[in-house]
């Protein structure tokens, strides 16, 4: 039986007489060797494979290179014969030469051949020095790898993970942005937010205040309205009371005197015939001078019943203006009647400043509202009445027809509307009249009572020389449920 150390040794023996070359060429590593004349003298079958070229064709001939990269240009084997490859690694090639860290004086480096295949290929190399026995260098020997496939595949990667980097970082950039506007959106919706709530607030605090000094104000307007038309009727009664109070305080003293004359008569009527009695009759009646009692007491009655009568006519023109016994609603009135009322309602504040001229056209009976027109006839009036200087004024009320429109004029010779003052002057709350002489609702309310009319108010004005407000109302309203209903008067 024989013995593992001779079985080894029978196969070492074996081995040793195999060629070189044939060790070399079943390889699965392709390499190809050169000598110090950079002749290639070993070129195995996989590297042919690997390089597309035969044995034959390299075997025996210098300048390899050609094969990598179509042009001759030394391998890493040929600076290694040359003895550049350490220079070329340290000072030319460091990004693309390193030295072995397997084999000492051996490199390696990677590298991609355009010429190789149809598309080119990456190379992995590895190149060390061939020494003999006494250590002299005889030759190189290079090995190759190809990496197309990983190079192919790092390169997929690296774009792969480049595109999702960027794909990333594009996404994260849009994100922030989206981010960013969102934070900044829901910040300004948060600030709209607030302040349209406490906008809201205000505004229902606000709404709150105007709708109380709104009522206040139109109840103030009314009240002041009231209170002129008081003082002014004050004023015109008083002057008719007055003497009808004077009149009566005489009467009653005459009245006295008859009574007195009367007793007389009584007790003189048993001895009428008395000649003394006669004498005493005849000097009462001097005394009491009662023929002038005969004439002057017809006369104070009838201006007593004078001044009742304008009493009375004062009372109805009140009663015209206000409309209190008539229907509010929607009517056919006399707009001519509705005026004079007015103005004789007023008259008391007109009559000390300006001259009244009414210049009247014979109008149809208008569809409106009178006692709302009225009103805007005494705003319009006792305006004129207002704008009047030192001197007496002169205010004209003019009415007239168009077609199927009627139209009245209020003209003063007043002080007159200032250009800026104009645009605003039927503005609610809007006066230049001083503190507590006026609320700036007069124009305002006869405007909104103009147009409630379906109507329109102009104004022309020159400073110094007065103004012209111009209302136009239609004969018959628009068809509504109220204008229906109108009842004529």
């Amino acid at each position: 039986m024989n013995s593992p150390v001779r079985a080894n040794a029978t196969a070492a023996q074996g081995l040793a007489d195999v060629d070189q070359a044939i060790f070399f060429n079943a390889s699965p590593v392709p390499a190809f060797v050169i000598d110090l004349n950079h002749v290639v003298t070993h070129f195995n079958h996989a590297c042919a494979m690997t390089l597309g070229v035969t044995a034959d064709q390299v075997v025996g001939r210098k300048g390899i290179g050609r094969v990598f990269h179509g042009h001759d240009r030394p391998m890493m084997a040929d600076m290694i014969v040359d003895g550049v490859m350490q220079k070329a690694v340290d000072d030319l090639y460091q990004s693309s030469y390193r030295g072995s860290l397997a084999v000492v004086d051996a490199y390696e480096a990677e590298a991609f051949f355009s010429s190789l295949g149809a598309a080119g290929r990456w190379l992995f190399f590895t190149a060390a020095p061939i020494r003999n026995q006494q250590g002299e260098l005889v030759g190189a020997i290079e090995t190759l790898q190809d990496i197309t496939e990983r190079k192919v595949a790092e390169a997929a990667l690296m774009k792969a993970q480049l595109e999702v980097e960027q794909m990333v970082e594009q996404r994260t950039a849009q994100l922030a942005e989206v981010n960013r506007t969102l934070r900044d959106d829901v910040k300004r919706r948060e600030t709209a937010e607030r302040e349209l709530l406490d906008r809201n607030d205000e505004l229902n605090a606000l709404n709150v205040k105007l709708s109380a000094v709104k009522e206040h104000l139109i109840q103030s307007e009314k009240l002041a309205s009231i209170g002129q038309l008081a003082a002014g009727i004050a004023h015109e009664i008083n002057n008719p009371i007055g003497y009808i109070f004077s009149n009566f305080g005489t009467l009653e003293n005459y009245l006295t005197q008859l009574f007195g004359m009367l007793d007389a008569y009584e007790k003189a009527e048993v001895a009428c015939y008395a000649p003394q009695t006669l004498q005493a009759l005849q000097a009462k009646r001097e005394e009491i001078e009662l023929a002038f009692l005969k004439e002057d007491i017809p006369v104070l009655m009838r201006e007593s019943k004078e001044g009742i009568v304008r009493v009375r006519k004062i009372v109805q023109d009140l009663k015209d203006f206000s409309h209190v016994d008539t229907n509010p609603d929607w009517q056919f009135a006399n707009l001519n009647q509705g005026i004079d009322s007015t103005l004789n309602v007023i008259n008391n504040e007109i009559k000390y400043r300006a001259d009244l001229v009414k210049d009247y056209c014979d109008l149809p009976e208008v569809q409106c509202m009178p006692s709302q027109i009225n009103q805007v006839v005494m705003n319009l009036v006792l305006n004129a009445a207002q704008a009047m200087g030192a001197e007496r004024g002169r205010i004209t009320v003019r009415t007239g027809v168009a077609d199927d429109k009627v139209w009245l004029e209020v003209i003063d010779n007043g002080s007159g509307i200032p250009k800026d003052v104009l645009p605003r002057i039927f503005d609610p709350f809007y006066t230049t009249k001083a503190v507590g002489k006026g609320t700036g609702l007069g124009l305002s309310l006869s405007y909104g009572i103009v147009q409630k009319h379906h109507g329109s108010i102009d104004v022309q004005s020159e400073i110094g020389k007065g103004s012209t407000f111009h209302v136009t109302l239609p004969l018959r309203q628009p068809a509504t449920p109220a204008a229906n209903g109108a009842s004529a008067t």
